[in-house]
C-alpha cells in the first residue's frame, strides 16, 4: 500500500483522502480499516479489540483521545494508535456492526 495520501475535494468542498491513517478522519465519519501498520503485538492486541482489517468504525471523536465505535463498543485510543490504523472512506451506508 502506498503511504502517500491521496486528498480529492467533494462537490461540497469537504476535503477527505482516499487512505489515510485513522489520525486524519473527521470525527462521525464511518471508514473501513484497509492496514495495521504497527508491530506485531500491537496488531495483535488492536485485533483482540476489534480493529481488524475490513472493519468499519465510525470515528466518534478526535479531540485529546480518538474515540472509535467499533462492534457496538466506544474505545479510546491515542493519537500515536490511530496514527498506525489505515482506513479508506466507507462508500456506501455503512451499518457499524
Amino acid at each position: 500500500m502506498s503511504s502517500t495520501l491521496d486528498f480529492q475535494t467533494s462537490f461540497g468542498g469537504e476535503s477527505r483522502c482516499e487512505l489515510c491513517p485513522l489520525n486524519r478522519v473527521q470525527a462521525g465519519v464511518a471508514v473501513r480499516i484497509k492496514q495495521l501498520c504497527a508491530a506485531p503485538e500491537v496488531q495483535s492486541r488492536l485485533r483482540e479489540l476489534g480493529f481488524c482489517e475490513d472493519q468499519i468504525i465510525r470515528l466518534v471523536t478526535s479531540q485529546s483521545n480518538f474515540i472509535c465505535q467499533v462492534c457496538n463498543a466506544r474505545l479510546a485510543i491515542s493519537e500515536q494508535i490511530a496514527r498506525l490504523i489505515w482506513v479508506e472512506p466507507v462508500t456506501a451506508p455503512a451499518i457499524v456492526c
